[in-house]
């Protein structure tokens, strides 16, 4: 917690992080807060000033904008609170990412050029086109060696003309940059230019979990991690699948995959099975319908079981030059797949007015019309236009 000050209030609007409508409130400078405003890769902190809650620190020059929905009176006293668990993950993935890198350049000479503090996992960037597996798990034991040593992280500030700041790792200041150089230093390991939360000690970080590497843009390599609680944390949303596929599957964690193959080939050969029944199921229907001493000129059906093939084949068998055909397949009252197949002429008159009764959205030629429907429920009203169109021919 810390008591401080407000300077400014104003009212704004936020935009929520995964889209939406705006959210109006204000935005608030106050003398100071420990509130991180998000910036070097690290995502901001969140927290409440009083009761109320910050939904976002931005950065305005030296400045921390604090975005709330309710509006505080400049010159209040205002005690603010900080969501401790969001900053600890925080420094734990930063501190991670500045251990994981200066290793990386030491042991490999592979050179971080960005990363990124992901919710679920963080991603270093790495200037280098592959990474083998041997490289990365030597990477991880190095990692958590220095960790079990119990390094200490210290930070230092340095003036801006500082000769220091030269021997520093940096990608270089912000343009909107005031004040001193901030300075990361992992003993006898790093110094870095940041402006994050670290932890004070390697041994912080509890333990680095390296989980492989992604092909990244331009010829570099995206290199996924987790550290701290997050290890934690995985560690028992694996278990708990686990337990729960032991459960399923009647048998122990070790042969999973394999049960969970022999699963696959049989249902890809129910599926198989099942596909050679819609056909013949097709095909009879089509006959008993020619075999009717009259045929009608219109053939309706629904099926909940079918594809496309399972309807073309019914429209093959019939013929469309003299019947007009609406098959559907699919959940009755919901969504589904539908054909109009008859006359060439019938068929482009209808078939647009049919995919607009249906909600959906279809394409034809040659006398078929197909597509997918989103109100199945109105098949009768298509069915009464069709029939409609016959009686007046």
């Amino acid at each position: 917690q810390f008591a401080t000050r407000v300077v400014s209030c104003q009212a704004a609007e936020l935009r929520p992080e995964g889209g939406g409508e705006p959210v109006r409130g204000f935005q608030v400078v106050l003398e100071d807060t420990i509130l991180f405003p998000e910036g070097g890769g690290q995502p901001d902190d969140r927290g409440l000033i009083g009761d109320v809650p910050v939904l976002r620190v931005t950065r305005r020059g030296p400045e921390a904008v604090h975005f709330v929905q309710t509006a505080l009176e400049p010159g209040a006293e205002v005690l603010l609170s900080l969501d401790w668990e969001r900053r600890f993950d925080h420094m734990q993935q930063h501190s991670g990412q500045h251990l994981i890198t200066a290793i990386a350049d030491l042991m490999f000479g592979f050179k971080t050029t960005s990363w990124e503090l992901g919710r679920q996992r963080s991603v270093i960037e790495l200037d280098t086109p592959s990474m083998t597996t041997e490289q990365m798990e030597a990477l991880e034991r190095s990692v958590n060696e220095k960790i079990r040593d119990r390094v200490p992280v210290t930070v230092q500030e340095l003036a801006a003309d500082d000769p220091e700041v030269e021997t520093v790792r940096s990608r270089g200041l912000p343009d909107d940059h005031t004040g001193p150089v901030r300075v990361i230093n992992i003993e006898g390991i790093d110094s870095n230019m940041c402006c994050g939360t670290h932890v004070s000690n390697l041994s912080d970080l509890q333990v680095i979990k390296l989980l492989g590497t992604e092909k990244g843009k331009k010829n570099k390599t995206n290199l996924v991690f987790l550290a701290g609680n997050r290890v934690l944390k995985s560690i028992e949303q694996s278990h708990n699948t686990e337990k729960a596929l032991t459960s399923l599957l009647k048998n122990g964690p070790g042969e999973h995959v394999e049960a969970v193959k022999r699963l696959q080939s049989s249902v890809k050969l129910l599926q198989k099975n099942n596909l050679n029944l819609l056909r013949d199921i097709a095909v009879l229907i089509a006959r008993d319908f020619k075999s009717k001493p009259v045929q009608s000129q219109l053939f309706v059906l629904h099926r909940k079981e079918g594809d496309s093939e399972f309807m073309n084949i019914i429209a093959n068998e019939i013929g469309t030059e003299e019947t007009l055909l609406f098959l559907t397949v699919g959940d009755e009252k919901e969504a589904g797949l539908f054909l109009l197949a008859g006359p060439v002429e019938a068929v482009e008159n209808l078939g647009p007015r049919v995919a607009e009764l249906l909600g959906g959205k279809g394409a034809g030629k040659r006398g078929r019309f197909q597509g997918k429907a989103t109100k199945m429920s109105r098949r009768g009203e298509v069915q009464a236009l069709l029939q409609e169109f016959i009686s007046h021919q």
